[in-house]
């Protein structure tokens, strides 16, 4: 059965772009920014380290990082319940504010 490989980006800051062919070796690909010059890598995550040495030794490479993704909590559905009550108590009386939307409209309007 097929099985999907943990990877892990990597980020990839270049001199100049002439040797964005040149990374195709390491890993996949998934973008190339030309303005500010970098490439993002996905490689597999038990050997992105290596990887890393291997391209920062490369001439034409400035500076090599590991992307944080992975280490980040992407789990929001407890949080977002806390932030619904929270919301839900914060929010006024709503009639009261429509009856003073429309007087301050009334008066607007008077005045004219």
């Amino acid at each position: 059965m097929f099985q999907i490989k943990p990877r892990v980006g990597v980020i990839v800051w270049l001199y100049n772009l002439h040797h964005v062919k040149q990374l195709r070796r390491y890993g996949m690909i998934y973008y190339t920014s030309k303005r500010m010059k970098y490439v993002v890598l996905y490689v597999d995550q038990i050997q992105a380290d290596a990887v890393k040495t291997m391209i920062e030794k490369l001439n034409f490479v400035r500076k090599v990082e590991l992307s944080h993704r992975g280490e980040l909590n992407t789990e929001f559905g407890e949080r977002l319940d806390q932030l619904a009550e929270q919301s839900e108590q914060a929010i006024p009386d709503v009639e009261n504010y429509r009856k003073y939307k429309k007087r301050s409209n009334d008066d607007a309007h008077r005045s004219r």
